[in-house]
């Protein structure tokens, strides 16, 4: 039998598998990868990591990810129109993510470990490693990326509060935590887990306070910054529009539904049996984020990202605590094997959708403008493909997203559009975006794969979360007609 120090190679080795066999295939290129990346580039050529003058995100989220590309030598020289060859240009900054994710991987395998025992430490890790919603820890997304650091923090946290826990723990805590703020706002609200974690060690006020000092101090750089370049108020206005966007908590619920149920009602099984049992470091976790998401801003499926880690975590501590509340698993052939289909479940689930490619139709796509521009038309499309048209062609009249056209004049009279899923619900925005797309005809559709998949049924109900790949219209006309 493998000894229990090396237990941590099975989900370390499911994870490298799962985040590494196709690692820009799947999933689609979404609409706010193209954001970050083109933010990155930004970083790269002008050393300044605010875009001009949308103060939506904190910075470090495109500093990291700016260092990746830069020590990578980004972008490649010899990237041409080939669909092939545009494809591999999100190779690196996916398979960063990745990487990220195989640490977080670790990180709650660790964290798990030290505060509830090596069989919990290995089922959750193996169940964040396999369950169907660990693909979406491969988009370049800020929650992903500040989750390694959140998971440092709340380790480092840990132990500290040990009786021989070293001082340094609590500052390096802080800092990380500063630093997952600093990415992604919303981060501040794991500050009284990790505050409680801190506090329990000897309950004085001076542990706190060397603790949370970098906590606040970090993200300041973001409102600082803004006061250096004079755009202050600009600050204050998109911080409180950020703030006030809202939609239903049901609706995201449902998407988690949609793409992994079984995590789903193990993990909020396991939140109702920590909260019976009183589990605080559990609710800790789970409930200022749940409270925190139900009430204030704008909310999509992939916000669930930094409590997946708990999700896991507690469904772990729920279904290794079952025998002892249900006399027929008390049999361990029952018990593990209830254990082990939901983990065959959850890894052939996602083999299933992984191994698809379908991010290969945005490139051809792409291709097809490329090979067919017209210099004197302005191509309307998502941070997907502009920051590829203006950073890596060099081509002119690109905005740096469609949506550019609402807030300003389109410099030429005849216009490309490449409509896919996110342009077509983004026409509600304004008159203009219906109007490029009415002053448009159809020279070229990519149908993708969209057609490959029964996306009632499961787990090719994932599909419905990578329409940006799928049905893709390239249209030319005249801006005004």
């Amino acid at each position: 039998m493998m000894e229990k120090k090396y237990f941590i190679l099975i989900p370390l080795l499911l994870a490298t598998f799962i985040h590494l066999v196709n690692p820009v295939g799947f999933p689609d290129i979404f609409f706010d990868e193209g954001i970050y990346m083109r933010r990155a580039m930004n970083t790269i050529d002008t050393g300044n990591p605010q875009e001009s003058y949308l103060y939506d995100h904190p910075y470090f989220g495109q500093i990291v990810l700016a260092g990746v590309l830069q020590i990578t030598n980004y972008p490649p020289d010899n990237i041409s129109t080939d669909p092939d060859s545009l494809q591999s240009l999100y190779l690196i900054p996916r398979i960063f993510m990745g990487i990220v994710a195989i640490v977080s991987t670790f990180l709650i395998y660790e964290i798990a470990k030290v505060k509830f025992g090596n069989d919990v430490a290995l089922l959750s890790s193996s169940l964040f490693a396999v369950m169907p919603y660990t693909w979406i820890f491969d988009r370049i997304l800020l929650d992903a990326i500040l989750l390694p650091f959140l998971l440092s923090s709340i380790l480092l946290a840990i132990h500290f509060a040990k009786s021989q826990g070293n001082t340094w723990l609590a500052p390096v805590s802080g800092i990380l935590l500063g630093l997952a703020i600093f990415t992604k706002v919303p981060a501040f609200v794991f500050i009284p887990l990790v505050i409680w974690l801190i506090f329990q060690k000897r309950g004085k006020l001076s542990d706190m306070l060397i603790w949370i000092i970098p906590v606040l101090l970090i993200p300041m750089l973001w409102p600082a910054n803004s006061i250096m370049l004079d755009q202050f108020d600009l600050w204050v206005k998109d911080v409180l529009w950020q703030s006030q966007r809202s939609n239903s908590i049901l609706e995201i619920i449902g998407y988690f539904i949609l793409i992994d149920p079984v995590l789903f009602v193990i993990g909020f099984a396991g939140i109702v049996y920590s909260a019976i049992t009183k589990n605080k470091f559990v609710m800790f976790w789970f409930v200022p984020f749940i409270a925190f998401l139900s009430l204030i801003g704008f909310k999509q499926y992939f916000h669930w990202i930094p409590v997946i880690p708990i999700l896991c975590i507690a469904a772990s501590i729920w279904l290794l605590d079952m025998p002892k509340k249900v006399k027929y698993l008390q049999s361990k052939t029952i018990h593990y094997g209830i254990i082990g289909a939901i983990l065959v479940f959850g890894f052939s689930s996602t083999v299933l959708i992984i191994t698809n490619d379908v991010s290969y139709n945005q490139f051809e796509a792409l291709s097809f403008v490329l090979e067919n521009q017209n210099k004197q038309s302005t191509i309307l499309a998502s941070p997907v493909y502009t920051w590829i048209l203006y950073d890596v062609f060099d081509i002119d009249n690109v905005p740096k997203d469609y949506a550019m056209i609402l807030f300003g004049p389109v410099e030429t009279k005849k216009i490309t559009v490449i409509a896919d899923a996110h342009f077509m619900l983004d026409q509600s925005r304004g008159d203009k975006l219906v109007q490029a797309y009415n002053n448009t005809k159809s020279i070229q559709f990519f149908n993708g794969k969209v057609k490959d998949f029964d996306t009632r049924i499961y787990p090719y109900t994932n599909m419905r979360i990578n329409q940006e790949g799928f049905s893709i219209d390239v249209r030319t006309g005249q801006w005004d007609k």
